[in-house]
């Protein structure tokens, strides 16, 4: 599997007390009524091995239908960006991109899926609800058919806004992938010219298959 997609790995959710259920319908409804948004994101992956803990900093873009943006500026720059018929995963320093279909990417449980707008809240997973934490409400989610990629998950979202701010996934080999966002606008105008790409003359282009 890409890199990139590794860390990406998350879809939403059923329910399993009233008070997740209807916090799940929010979040849902937040979802299917956003036109765009744009964040900030910090990302740490944390190895279930070695204990090492990569962190990444970068900036996200979604567009309706299902337009999206995904920029890491550190460690080392790359850029994944879902296009009308084309996903492309660039890293400039290597000069190479994977090129895939969007029904590849969109068709597997991945947060780019739910980023999108392509996942249900209510069909893949099992919700707890935690309580509260701060500012945010705390869940739990367990899929209900897990993959090695995703066995377990916690979500914090902010009461009023419905959307995911805080997620912690963790794997079949116990690898967790930490992420948060911040500085997020919602419903801000967003050119479609973003989600385009045009490789540099001398880039290898790579027919990429998910899963790889």
């Amino acid at each position: 599997m890409p890199r990139f997609f590794m860390g990406l790995l998350f879809v939403l959710t059923s329910v399993w007390c009233a008070q997740a259920a209807d916090l799940s319908d929010q979040i849902q409804k937040r979802y299917d009524t956003l036109q765009s948004f744009r964040g900030f994101f910090l990302q740490k992956l944390t190895n279930a091995s070695s204990h090492e803990v990569q962190e990444r900093l970068g900036s996200i873009t979604f567009k309706r239908p299902r337009f999206i943006r995904w920029e890491t500026t550190s460690p080392e720059n790359e850029l994944l960006i879902i296009g009308q018929d084309t996903v492309w995963e660039y890293f400039p320093a290597e000069e190479t991109v994977y090129r895939y279909s969007v029904e590849q990417v969109l068709s597997s449980k991945t947060m780019i899926r739910f980023l999108s707008g392509e996942a249900n809240l209510k069909d893949d997973f099992i919700v707890q609800d935690l309580g509260a934490d701060g500012d945010f409400r705390h869940l739990k989610i367990i899929p209900k058919e897990p993959e090695p990629n995703l066995v377990e998950g916690e979500l914090w979202v902010r009461p009023g806004q419905d959307m995911l701010e805080k997620i912690k996934l963790v794997d079949f080999f116990g690898n967790i992938n930490e992420l948060e966002l911040t500085g997020i606008e919602i419903d801000v105008p967003v050119e479609d010219k973003e989600f385009t790409l045009v490789p540099p003359k001398g880039t290898d282009v790579i027919e990429g298959l998910v899963g790889e």
